[in-house]
């Protein structure tokens, strides 16, 4: 039996709202939590609030409320939110409960008692004098800064000389990159376990566990002037949560026997790498199996701000969207892990393309084909259907196929084939033409490709059931289906449903929604001068022409010259639609360096939006891209 699974997400600073950059960190440790469970593993999922440090009490005063109080009110704000995700955590850890308190004055008591290797205290006293960041409650190098100033807060740090308590970093420093090159504790992707050793060669100086000047914190049991540091309090939630102090059964269980998973974003990872492990070590608690970092994004190509205006509040996608469709889209934009850019003006086309039109298309065709033949009963299965066995074995390779993506922490991979599916389907149920089948009363051929649609439905209901559980039960119930069978390995076999069961769909299940502004799709005519049709040289210039390289390539469904391209940009990443399919393949053409127009207005086409246009070269029926010579990186411009 596999062992039990355990993941977290960071603990999120109450000073602000939550905003999607802590969805999309809490949707996908969602996400692996349910997948694992499907799987049959005992899983727990922990997420939860940092509520102590200067900034909360600054704000709290601001406010004009006990910090207490400050803090309540920002906690429902973000267990609102994850309730409107449809995030199921086992547990919600504050840092203000009594239960994490008590953990975080132990753990520090018991590396108060630790020594290294060669006898000396991990924790002593000293003075330190130095740069401190409010702002992220850190102090900093000069070899941190730009221009003098935080380059996350863009605030010149605060000269700080303090009485604090440290902890001896550096005897731990070669442990841990012996435990990483070793695999005892994966770093994730290999990008930031690199980074990771990195600084580890960085010869990097110990530092503080307690703040003298702090006042908003758990005291230090041995030195009540001092309040723990806030990362030693944050980073020791995710053992507070199960056990650590008061609990050793369930502790043993979730810490010592289990897989434990750390998801965070880049800006922490020195913390949870390095900070966090070390101090395990010296308080005899074994590390953590895994880290997995991942990337910032931005949005429609723009770093999220403010000032901007960009922010997105995953309120008002949930409000837009459902929180299904919110899950969905979020988590379909780029690959996990790495930096990527949110294409939120694209939502609305994305949304009716994967959703409205391949997936719910395809359970509304199939369930009225079903009520107009089959008196809205599952009919028998017919295997002598062409095709047929060729779709069934990429059916029962899903879950395998998508579970493995998972366990290697690839979201997007995991989800697009289960989509990719969907569309095999549709395409199989195009060809079949059932609709023929029953004027020219073929009954067991169409029975036999209704019944493999359903088959196909239900197994994408079961591996898609992570991503968005409440319309995949929607899609269930269509087929008389509950969760008793919403389990991987009910996936993995193409004779599940019974003949005869009545199935009934009274509405859409991922109603088309409008765009918000109507996009053009007809050519527009070139800008033309009063010289025949010649431009000038200044209309030419406002093409803006830039390097790409094709990261995914598939044929855009009823069209044999279309292909969908997912392409890299530097800065950003875009689909583009081009009608090269008659002369490259989605293989020949993934990888490929291209040149493409980029400030075109989008435009849909075969239901598929196009963000940006190639260029190739065409003579009679010979046709060839136009490619940059030598080795140009995505994003170089064309001029």
């Amino acid at each position: 039996m596999a062992k039990a699974f355990y993941i977290t997400t960071p603990i999120y600073y109450v000073n602000d709202r939550p905003h999607i950059g802590h969805a999309y960190t809490t949707i996908a440790a969602d996400v692996f939590n349910r997948f694992h469970t499907i799987a049959g593993r005992d899983t727990f999922f922990l997420t939860g609030t940092d509520e102590h440090g200067t900034k909360i009490a600054e704000s709290a005063e601001k406010a004009r409320v006990p910090e207490i109080e400050f803090c309540d009110k920002m906690v429902e704000e973000y267990k609102t939110a994850w309730q409107a995700l449809s995030i199921e955590y086992n547990d919600f850890i504050r840092t203000t409960s009594s239960r994490h308190e008590k953990a975080v004055v132990k753990f520090l008591d018991v590396m108060r008692n630790a020594k290294t290797a060669d006898g000396q205290d991990v924790i002593y006293s000293d003075y330190y004098e130095g740069l401190y960041c409010n702002g992220c409650e850190k102090f900093l190098t000069e070899r941190d800064l730009v221009d003098g100033k935080c380059p996350d807060h863009n605030r010149v740090p605060e000269k700080v000389k303090e009485k604090n308590y440290f902890f001896r970093l550096s005897a731990f420093l070669p442990l841990i990159k012996e435990k990483i090159e070793s695999g005892e504790l994966r770093i994730l992707p290999d990008e930031r376990c690199r980074e990771v050793l990195g600084l580890i060669n960085q010869d990097l100086p110990d530092f503080s566990l307690s703040r003298e000047r702090v006042k908003w914190g758990i005291p230090l049991s041995f030195d009540t002037s001092q309040v723990a540091y806030v990362w030693v309090d944050a980073l020791s939630n995710y053992i507070s949560a199960i056990g650590y102090g008061d609990n050793e059964a369930m502790f043993d269980k979730w810490w010592n026997q289990a897989e434990v998973v750390h998801l965070m974003a880049k800006d922490i990872l020195k913390f949870h790498c390095l900070y966090w492990p070390a101090m395990l070590m010296a308080a005899g608690v074994k590390v953590p199996d895994t880290m997995f970092v991942h990337g910032f994004f931005t949005v429609d190509g723009q770093k999220m701000s403010k000032t901007l205006g960009n922010q997105i509040d995953p309120n008002e996608m949930v409000a837009e969207f459902g929180p299904d469709g919110t899950r969905y889209l979020l988590l379909t934009q780029y690959p996990f892990g790495t930096d990527g850019d949110v294409q939120a003006k694209r939502f609305i086309v994305q949304y009716n393309s994967d959703l409205a039109n391949d997936l719910g298309n395809l359970v509304s065709r199939v369930v009225k084909m079903i009520g107009a033949n089959c008196n809205n009963e599952i009919p028998e299965p017919f295997a002598e259907i062409p095709g047929l066995t060729e779709l069934k074995q990429q059916a029962e390779a899903l879950a395998d196929t998508s579970y493995n993506h998972i366990k290697k922490f690839e979201l997007l991979q995991a989800i697009s084939k289960a989509i990719e599916l969907v569309r095999v389907t549709n395409k199989f149920f195009n060809d079949q033409a059932p609709w023929i089948m029953a004027k020219e009363g073929k009954t067991k051929e169409l029975g036999g490709v209704l019944y493999a649609c359903c088959e196909i439905i239900r197994i994408v209901s079961i591996v898609l059931f992570p991503i968005m559980p409440n319309k995949m039960r929607e899609i269930r119930s269509v087929l008389g289906l509950d969760d008793s069978s919403l389990t991987l390995e009910n996936a993995r076999t193409f004779s599940f449903l019974k003949p005869g069961t009545k199935v009934a769909l009274k509405d859409a299940i991922f109603p088309r929604l409008k765009p918000k502004k109507q996009v053009d799709t007809k050519e527009t005519s070139s800008a033309k001068s009063s010289n025949d049709g010649l431009l000038d040289i200044s209309e030419f210039a406002k093409a803006q022409l830039k390097v790409a390289k094709v990261l995914q390539a598939e044929q855009v469904e009823g069209a044999d010259k279309l292909l969908k391209l997912q392409i890299d940009l530097g800065t950003e990443k875009r689909q583009i639609v081009a009608g090269v399919a008659r002369f490259y393949s989605p293989e020949q053409i993934t990888g490929m360096s291209i040149i493409v127009v980029t400030n075109l207005k989008p435009a849909v086409i075969r239901g598929v939006e196009s963000n940006g246009m190639l260029l190739a070269a065409k003579k009679g029926k010979n046709l060839r891209l136009v490619v940059p010579d030598g080795d140009m990186p995505p994003g170089a411009k064309i001029s």
